[in-house]
């Protein structure tokens, strides 16, 4: 008898399964759900919250757990499944930047859980920045008293100038328990994690769930939060868009870029995923 081995491909959302308007093309879904069918198990693992990436996992018909909030979050979407996982953080660090927001510059204050989200306000959604709503529902707004669970992630927005003040006083308060991590692009953006805990988390929990050894493994990735899973991953494949920190890690790279179908391009090319068949 012979032994089909399995291989799961791990993939970014923006900038990488995404073209620059956040869609997925025809493409890039018809190939991606021509893996599938020909056994190959396909995985979102993204920052993004559950709230945002729901909607392209349902696209894609996939089947597979979700990781979102970089490998903070596993899950079955829709639907509860005992071997979800999470990590939070303690509210009370949510509580020292609403008290001290002013001093610190910041401008916006968003948490966010599985099934939460809160934030001081809306946020006007310019180019770029469509993560939050502009409008609060009155259960949505932020306070000591609405934020009654640990969130898994916070997201703050910060005056540029005092970006690298707020970074020192996380680090310093409460170092120990969370991970820092300024946003690229052009808006002064901070989110704040659990320490530890990164895309390659989620990768590692794929892996032992299904048993599927590191080498059997392809991870596509853009940005700084993708360096872990690049190196978790057998074959980690920057895109052609990528910023060179992930080339750098990567193993290969795509000839294309997300917004023109590089996923797609590299897995007919290189991994002969068939469409149409």
């Amino acid at each position: 008898m012979i032994t089909i081995t399995r291989k799961l491909i791990a993939l970014d959302l923006d900038g990488t399964t995404l073209n620059n308007d956040s869609k997925i093309s025809s493409q890039t879904s018809a190939t991606i759900r021509a893996a599938v069918k020909q056994g190959y198990l396909v995985s979102i693992v993204t920052g993004r919250p559950n709230r945002l990436s729901e909607n392209f996992y349902d696209d894609l018909h996939l089947n597979t757990p979700m990781i979102n909030f970089n490998g903070n979050l596993g899950i079955l979407p829709h639907q509860a499944w005992n071997r979800e996982y999470q990590y939070t953080i303690d509210k009370e660090i949510v509580a020292e930047l609403l008290a001290k927001s002013k001093s610190l510059g910041l401008s916006l204050i968003a948490v966010e859980g599985r099934d939460m989200f809160l934030a001081n306000h809306g946020v006007k959604n310019n180019a770029g920045f469509g993560f939050f709503p502009s409008t609060l529902e009155t259960d949505q707004v932020l306070s000591q008293q609405s934020l009654r669970d640990n969130p898994i992630s916070i997201t703050v927005q910060v005056e540029p100038e005092l970006k690298a003040g707020l970074i020192d006083f996380l680090q310093n308060q409460f170092g120990d328990q969370v991970e820092v991590s300024p946003w690229g692009g052009p808006h002064s953006i901070v989110e704040i994690a659990t320490k530890g805990v990164h895309k390659s988390t989620g990768l590692k929990f794929l892996a032992d769930y299904y048993g599927i050894l590191q080498k059997d493994i392809i991870a596509f990735g853009d940005e700084g939060n993708d360096v872990t899973m690049m190196q978790y991953a057998g074959t980690g494949v920057a895109m052609k868009n990528a910023i060179d920190k992930i080339k750098e890690f990567a193993n290969d790279v795509t000839d294309f870029s997300n917004d023109d179908d590089g996923v797609a391009r590299y897995l007919q090319d290189r991994m002969d995923i068939a469409v149409g068949e």
